[in-house]
């Protein structure tokens, strides 16, 4: 599996709270992008997800020049976390204002900004895609590439290196870079954080049942809100 973030934005650049807007790849993102796919550019790719977002679908895209065509599928389980009225604002404007609650929306784990979601949200629907991938390829063995977000990265980086909650909070994930993970040997390659570790926690996501889930129609694990 080849997990990574979307490349650089207008939005990343200015220090805005990107969120759901679609700002879209700087000339720095689009070789940032590249970067990953000359990276890839050696492994078969046989399914990719990404969310309906055009920095995401566009790193996508890029990274799958190399390869065969391969088919996509927008689930909005990946899409960055929602900030809710703060989307379009400066981060350095609101931690300046109030650096304490900008602390607590901004590398919290239970507080969401307002209108928006908490980082435990964004973990429940990803969590809830990476049980239905696992379930999925059982059935439909391949290499997959997920192109997502900041946020999005975050939960399936925790599972997959046994992350705690804390240690989850402070990643800032590679633009330029994907985590390469060995689903069928059960073990981790990547240098991003050095060493192996097992991935016993791919076997036991929880998954709220009261979660919500949107995606493509065309998406073969597809749910609906």
């Amino acid at each position: 599996m080849f997990v990574f973030r979307h490349a650089e934005t207008f939005d990343n650049r200015r220090g805005i709270f990107s969120g759901w807007r679609d700002s879209e790849l700087t000339s720095k993102g689009l070789a940032q992008a590249q970067k990953i796919a000359e990276q890839l550019k050696r492994y078969q790719i046989d399914y990719a997800f990404t969310s309906h977002l055009k920095r995401a679908q566009k790193t996508l895209e890029i990274v799958l020049e190399a390869h065969l065509p391969v088919p996509v599928y927008r689930d909005d389980r990946l899409i960055e976390r929602c900030y809710g009225l703060l989307q379009g604002k400066s981060k350095r404007r609101i931690a300046h204002e109030n650096p304490e609650w900008f602390a607590q929306i901004h590398r919290g784990y239970e507080l969401p900004p307002p209108k928006g979601e908490s980082l435990r949200m964004v973990e429940k629907r990803v969590l809830s895609f990476l049980e239905q991938l696992r379930d999925w390829l059982g059935q439909n063995p391949g290499n997959v590439a997920i192109s997502c977000h900041n946020n999005s990265t975050r939960p399936i980086r925790r599972v997959f290196e046994n992350l705690s909650i804390d240690q989850m909070l402070q990643l800032e994930n590679p633009q330029d870079r994907a985590m390469i993970y060995d689903l069928r040997l059960r073990n981790l390659r990547s240098g991003q954080l050095g060493g192996g570790s097992n991935m016993q926690n791919w076997e036991s996501v929880l998954v709220s049942r009261q979660v919500k889930l949107a995606a493509d129609p065309l998406n073969p694990m597809k749910k609906y809100y």
